[in-house]
């Protein structure tokens, strides 16, 4: 069984308080002085960003649009060729990844939450981007998987993206708000899942050749939503999830391992009482750590970046519910030792967190008027 860290939280406080980022706004944290700005705002609910080769940014709206951001902080026109997708309650265009070979293929990957018969469901496609001047499209849209069973619900999809170093692609599904469908092997919902680039089965994954009904694209189950999704140095899948009432979760996904989704968990059903058979069973993993009460965990990293070295190998998540950055000390066997919690309140939701190519911190905030916010070291 591994550790479940709790501890008290260090709270990071401003220099100087704000109604909201502003540019060159300064921060004492506890390992070192930051100074944010304000990339590029005006954006639809933005949900996932990568980096092009070239450093520009490439950023998901939840409303169905994918647009660019220069250096500069100028956002494109709606790039155009993006397949229609269920834009109501938590669904729409999500996450996006560009491909390791992009300077070669072009290619993207994205997730979204695509209509169907009976509603919608998590589904990962794949596509060219074509630029022309300031103009972008995608040609060459495949999806690559697309969840069978589709519901109506709007919550719960998931639909993080990591690209392994093996040339193999992870992406996340949540139970759809059914949580029994995380227990069920046949059903893509609650899921760690893995494919190759082009959709088919790794032949290494722990059902691949569908064993006892399970679907072969399961890495690992009984994850109810898992919204931020990262790897480390040594190849190491981390997840960060939300619980109900408390209980959102760090997990390390592990090939055929169940992380315990709806059996157990450490938070309580909406409007009280015990969740399944309590924080613990047989043949359910424990997370590594968990929040009670919520934070609303969403986009995470493993910071890797060569801006903060004080900060190398931590996770670092966003958060809805508190508004904040929560950065989680490891320690070199990765266990997770201690909590700083970052500019609570000062940006609002933060939806997304990226590392960009010079080692800041890029956050996403989940608002009618989203922003960009870079968080970079003090001179």
């Amino acid at each position: 069984m591994r550790h479940i860290s709790t501890f008290a939280v260090a709270i990071l406080a401003p220099a100087a308080l704000t109604a909201g980022p502003a540019l060159g706004e300064e921060y004492s944290t506890e390992k070192v002085e930051v100074v944010t700005s304000i990339v590029a705002e005006g954006l639809d609910h933005p949900w996932g960003l990568d980096f092009l080769p070239d450093d520009t940014a490439i950023v998901t709206e939840r409303s169905g649009t994918l647009r660019l951001v220069g250096a500069d902080g100028t956002l494109s026109d709606p790039v155009e060729g993006v397949p229609k997708v269920f834009a109501r309650g938590q669904g729409g265009l999500l996450d996006v990844a560009v491909a390791k070979d992009f300077a070669q293929s072009g290619r993207i990957l994205f997730t979204f939450s695509e209509p169907g018969p009976g509603g919608a469901g998590t589904a990962i496609a794949s596509a060219r981007l074509v630029r022309d001047g300031s103009a972008a499209r995608l040609e060459d849209v495949q999806v690559l998987f697309s969840m069978p069973k589709k519901t109506a619900k709007g919550q719960h999809f998931g639909s993080r993206i990591v690209l392994h170093p093996d040339g193999t692609v992870f992406f996340t599904t949540g139970d759809r708000g059914d949580g029994p469908r995380a227990q069920d092997m046949a059903d893509a919902a609650g899921a760690v899942l893995r494919i190759n680039t082009d959709g088919s089965i790794p032949r290494d994954n722990p059902y691949a050749s569908g064993q006892g009904g399970a679907l072969p694209q399961i890495w690992s189950k009984g994850h109810r939503n898992p919204q931020g999704f990262a790897i480390d140095a040594l190849g190491r899948l981390w997840t960060v999830e939300h619980g109900a009432q408390g209980g959102d979760e760090v997990n390390n996904p592990q090939a055929g391992k169940n992380y315990g989704w709806p059996q157990i968990s450490y938070g309580q059903d909406y409007g009280g009482g015990q969740i399944g058979v309590g924080s613990a069973a047989p043949g359910f993993e424990q997370p590594v750590h968990y929040w009670d009460p919520s934070i609303a965990p969403s986009g995470l990293v493993v910071y890797e970046g060569e801006m903060f070295p004080e900060w190398k190998g931590d996770l670092i998540a966003g958060a809805l519910k508190f508004q904040l950055l929560s950065r989680l000390d490891r320690d070199d066997s990765g266990a997770i030792t201690g909590e700083e919690r970052m500019f609570e309140g000062e940006f609002g939701r933060i939806r997304d967190v990226n590392v960009a190519p010079d080692g800041s911190l890029w956050l996403l905030t989940d608002e009618d008027d989203g922003k960009i916010v870079r968080v970079g070291r003090k001179e």
